[in-house]
């Protein structure tokens, strides 16, 4: 990144050392002089600050050597330098500065004009052709005067100051700014508000500027596509388009700039494929693409020309290998390919660019071992990042001896072995300030010697195999500011002689799952920042000295501590405290109290899983920026306070599940409710789901079960739902809502064991689009807010119990794929809706223990990735599909006790089911029954067969019995056999006249045909 815009910083520099052009041999002008100590008199500015303003006096008379003033050799002030001046005000339109009529070039950049507009004295400046006003903190619109200075050749009203509202180009808009001002070379604009020109920007500028070298627009709110007319601007250097919503695609005349030396396209919403041959243009310096997680392609081959020395395409979708040829790229020195989908291993070659300081390949697919040969060469490599990729084998002792390394993250791969110590202490004179290697497969002992590194300050070694016993007192690092060992096979030895100062600027200390058994001694003298030690067997009290004034994160979780030893005070830095799954026990309010009032910063609070008895204490809702509250798997009790439901503007998960709590919930949810997780699970609480939740838009789980809530379903619940829980409840009717009601996102929905009746052909299945279709590529990109919700540097489970496969489970991870439906032990009746069919991503469906009726849908063939299925306990008739036969993935079936009848489909799957699945059908045989279809026939298709044949009985019946009436009749009744042939004659007659008229009808209408024919001809 350092030499991203090094192009920019040339231009910069040649243009920051044309401000302090000299005089030779002529002293200022009385005039001059007197306009500049006027102008100092007017400026407000921190004279502690300043280093040029504040040295100008009367006692020097050639005010062409005072510090930032150039003078031509008339002794006319031509160059005003007093960027960095901590000056705050004293420039008005009547301002002294403007009197100085042969000023040139000015720079102002870099001071603190707060909300002031650009003055629009500037417009007598009428000689300037550099003016430099960049984050000088001038707000509002851009003056129209500065359109009048027509020997502009550079112009720099950028802008990245926070909290000031940006310059912009309204009135005037962009096109009347520069309509005059054809003369301009480099022009930066960065941070101006010009979004009122839309995607005309383009044009305005080639039409405008036809020689502009550099240009720079980042984040001026213009949007794409990148026109056409660009491709005019054949004197482009450096362009710069960062941060604005181009949606589009590269366009290829970018590689006819014949000087491009920058391009920068960083977050711009660019799609389709880069064109490789702008890689190869032999001007291009510097290239930027970052962000563009639409934008794909991949790394040609390098000629022996290339001048690439910044290559940035980290969060794109860029993909393929690395070249070999990159060796060709000589000037090489700062590649970052970071989240991107790149593949293979890293080309031996790229060890041959000796210019290489900065080197990230993170969060890619990269694979195959590291050569001890690969960075030999690369003696002024500084940083070399290579996490959470798939590189094997040992990791290389060639690193640690590179003379300029300092930084090395190796996290999340698939390294193996030892790592060895170093040999006879050669690398105690290392650079190395930062080694991350967590997350391998590495194994043995921890190598003593990194400690040895002087320069060495983080050192992560955690979820690895490390072995052994770790002695603390064995090692001492005099700059170690960050020690990671957690979730090795390690057993630390943290006993330490009192005097003891082995890491004297130790700020953050994660020694989980260590086998600890007590707090570390040597904790009294360090000024901790971050201390984790859970998943230990510490017991007894937290001591009172653990609470170190600068403490942000405490995670103690997961030990056998039972209580807080008394006075204790907990600092006010203190962002979270994590102390679940402990032996605390009594009353909370006696516990949380000092929490409350005296950590105002505290974002994360879990006490789950103790023994905290009492109610929820009010002082709970002091702490104004909580962001998640988990209280459950206690014993409180009691109603929850109307104040904590108030403080879900910050509050993002509360979570008082598996508790005594009763009463109602409190309808006081507020208007900008953002709570994303809700979980009350396993109480006593009663009454309704409160309307003001609707407020809530951002919710994403919400968990009410096992309760005794009696209400309707809740369909005001927002669009944004993942995970809706309310089985075991009082819910009842049908559930119908709104069309406009509809949770895209559900994933999981549970609401069996109620009281729901009606048809389901009232739900709105195909609204639940997550479980309608979600393509592989899906499942691997979906980030479920339901699953993590970060804090710091640590996250938050989102858990929710479930029924699966018979048995109820916790699921303490919410995968994204993970997509189930319960509407089980209800009174829905009806058909089986053919929609649920249409779920394709289901995992787990039960319909069980209803009043369902009608058939099994045959479009349960399509849900390809069920493997649980429970229709039991229905009143189903009819066969059971054979496209069930072809769910590969089904483990569970269970069809008991309905009416099904026939032969059990055929299919491999099918044959893995015991015969408890199917029982309570006295129609159905075949495997895994012992009843055979063609031996033993149920009762209930005998019966069936008997109720046909009796059918065809009395058919034929009542046939021979209405013949042999007329028969008889027509022997021995004449007057009925005349009358009989009678009509017998004239219905025969009356069918061949009808026939008759129709044959003359028919040719008739030939006639008519051909004679129209022979007329059109």
């Amino acid at each position: 990144m350092a030499n991203l815009f090094l192009s920019v910083l040339m231009i910069s520099i040649i243009t920051a050392t044309t401000f302090t052009t000299l005089s030779y041999g002529q002293q200022c002008l009385h005039h001059q002089k007197t306009s500049l100590l006027q102008l100092k008199n007017e400026l407000k500015f921190d004279s502690s600050n300043s280093t040029k303003l504040v040295q100008w006096n009367r006692k020097n008379n050639d005010c062409c050597n005072w510090y930032g003033v150039g003078c031509d050799g008339a002794g006319h002030v031509t160059s005003l330098q007093l960027d960095h001046e901590a000056i705050s005000g004293g420039i008005d339109d009547s301002s002294s500065l403007f009197r100085l009529e042969f000023l040139e070039k000015l720079n102002l950049a870099y001071n603190v004009f707060n909300r002031t507009q650009i003055p629009r004295g500037i417009q007598n400046l009428t000689y300037l052709t550099h003016l430099n006003l960049s984050n000088a903190g001038f707000t509002g619109q851009v003056p129209l005067q500065l359109s009048f200075l027509t020997r502009l050749v550079s112009l720099d009203i950028s802008k990245f100051r926070r909290g000031i509202e940006p310059l912009k180009l309204e009135r005037p808009n962009l096109e009347t700014l520069l309509q005059n001002l054809s003369g301009l070379r480099e022009l930066c604009l960065d941070g101006v508000d010009i979004s009122s020109q839309k995607s005309e920007w383009g044009l305005i500028i080639s039409s405008c500027l036809p020689n502009i070298r550099s240009l720079s627009l980042r984040y001026c709110s213009v949007s794409g596509p990148l026109h056409e007319s660009l491709s005019k601007l054949q004197s482009l250097s450096i362009l710069i388009l960062d941060g604005n919503h181009l949606s589009s695609v590269v366009p290829n005349f970018f590689a006819n700039f014949s000087s491009l030396t920058t391009l920068s396209l960083k977050n711009c919403s660019l799609e389709g494929s880069f064109p490789e041959m702008i890689f190869q243009k032999p001007t291009l310096q510097n290239l930027d693409l970052s962000q563009n997680m639409l934008l794909g392609g991949s790394i040609p081959p390098f000629t022996q020309n290339g001048s690439l020395r910044s290559m940035i395409l980290s969060q794109t979708n860029f993909s393929g290998s690395i070249p070999s040829s990159i060796s060709n790229l000589k000037s090489l020195s700062h590649i970052d390919l970071s989240s991107s989908r790149f593949t293979g291993p890293i080309p031996s070659t790229l060890g041959n660019l000796s210019e290489l300081t900065y080197v990230r390949l993170w969060a890619n697919f990269f694979t195959g071992s590291l050569p001890s040969t690969l960075f030999r060469g690369l003696s002024n490599l500084d940083s070399l990042e290579l996490g959470c990729n798939s590189f094997t084998g040992y990791v290389p002792q060639s690193l640690f001896d590179l003379p300029s390394l300092r930084v090395i993250k190796l996290e999340d791969n698939k390294f193996i072995g030892q790592v060895e110590e170093f040999p006879n202490g050669i690398n105690v004179s290392s650079h190395i300030v930062t080694l991350d290697m967590s997350m391998n497969l590495l194994e043995g002992h921890v190598p003593i010697s990194l400690f040895q590194i002087q320069s060495l300050e983080n050192l992560v070694l955690s979820h690895n195999s490390f072995s052994g016993t770790f002695q603390m007192k064995n090692v001492g690092s005099p700059n170690l500011e960050v020690l990671d060992l957690s979730y090795n096979n390690l057993s630390v030895d943290a006993n330490v002689d009192p005097t003891w100062h082995g890491f004297p600027k130790l700020r953050e200390l994660s020694l989980a799952s260590c086998h600890l058994h007590a707090f570390p001694e040597f904790l009294k003298h360090s000024a901790m920042i971050k201390l984790d030690l859970s998943n230990n067997r510490i017991d007894g009290e937290i001591p009172r000295w653990i609470w170190g004034t600068e403490l942000y994160i405490m995670n103690l979780s997961c030990n056998l501590l039972t209580d807080v030893q008394k006075p204790y005070h907990i600092p006010a830095s203190l962002q979270l405290l994590d102390l679940h799954s402990n032996r605390f026990k009594g009353d909370l309010h006696l516990f949380i109290s000092p929490i409350g009032d005296l950590t105002p910063s505290l974002k994360l609070l879990s006490l789950a899983k103790n023994s905290f008895s009492g109610s929820i204490p009010t002082s709970l809702c002091n702490a104004m920026q909580l962001g998640v509250v988990d209280l459950s798997l206690n014993e409180l009790s009691g109603d929850i306070p109307p104040c904590l439901l108030e403080n879900t503007r910050h509050i993002q998960v509360l979570n008082l599940g598996r508790n005594n709590i009763s009463g109602r919930i409190p309808d006081n949810f507020p208007p900008q409710c953002g709570l994303h997780n809700l979980d009350l699970n396993n109480n006593a609480i009663q009454g309704k789901i409160p309307k003001s939740l609707e407020s809530c838009m951002s919710l994403e789980i919400m968990n009410v079960g096992h309760n005794s809530i009696d209400d309707t379903f809740p369909c005001m619940l927002p669009p944004s739902l993942s995970v809706l829980v309310l089985r075991s409840n009082r819910f009842h009717g049908e559930v119908t809502c709104e069309r406009r009601s509809t949770w895209p996102n559900l994933q999981i929905i549970d609401i069996s064991s109620n009281n729901f009746n009606g048809s389901l052909e009232s739900i709105n299945f195909s609204s639940w689009t997550t479980m309608v279709l979600m393509s592989d590529a899906r499942f691997t990109q979906r980030h479920s807010g339901t699953n993590f919700l970060w804090t710091s540097q640590f996250y938050y489970t989102a858990a929710v119990a479930l029924t699966i496969k018979r048995v109820e489970l916790e699921l303490v991870k919410i995968w994204p794929d993970f997509i189930a439906v319960d509407l089980s032990c209800n009174d829905f009746h009806g058909d089986i809706p053919d929609a649920i069919g249409d779920l394709t991503s289901l995992y787990v469906l039960n319909i069980s223990h209803n009043a369902l009726g009608g058939s099994i849908p045959e479009s349960f063939g399509h849900l390809s990735r069920l493997e649980s299925l429970d229709l039991s306990r229905n009143q189903l008739t009819g066969h059971v599909p054979t496209e069930l036969g072809g769910l590969t993935f089904l483990s569970v079936l269970n069809l008991s006790y309905n009416e099904l009848v026939g032969e059990i489909p055929n299919g491999r799957q099918m044959h893995t089911f015991l015969a408890d699945s199917f029982q309570g059908n006295a129609g159905l045989c075949g495997r895994p029954l012992e009843r055979n279809c063609s031996d033993d026939r149920s009762q209930g298709e005998i019966e069936i067969e008997n109720e046909i044949e009796w059918v065809y009985v009395f058919v034929a019946l009542g046939y021979v019995v209405g013949l042999g009436i007329i028969v008889w009749l027509l022997l021995f009744c004449r007057s009925f056999r005349y009358k009989y042939f009678d009509k017998i004659d004239k219905v025969v007659q009356e069918t061949f006249d009808a026939r008759d008229r129709r044959r003359r009808r028919r040719r008739g209408t030939r006639i008519v045909r051909n004679q129209v024919v022979r007329r059109s001809h």
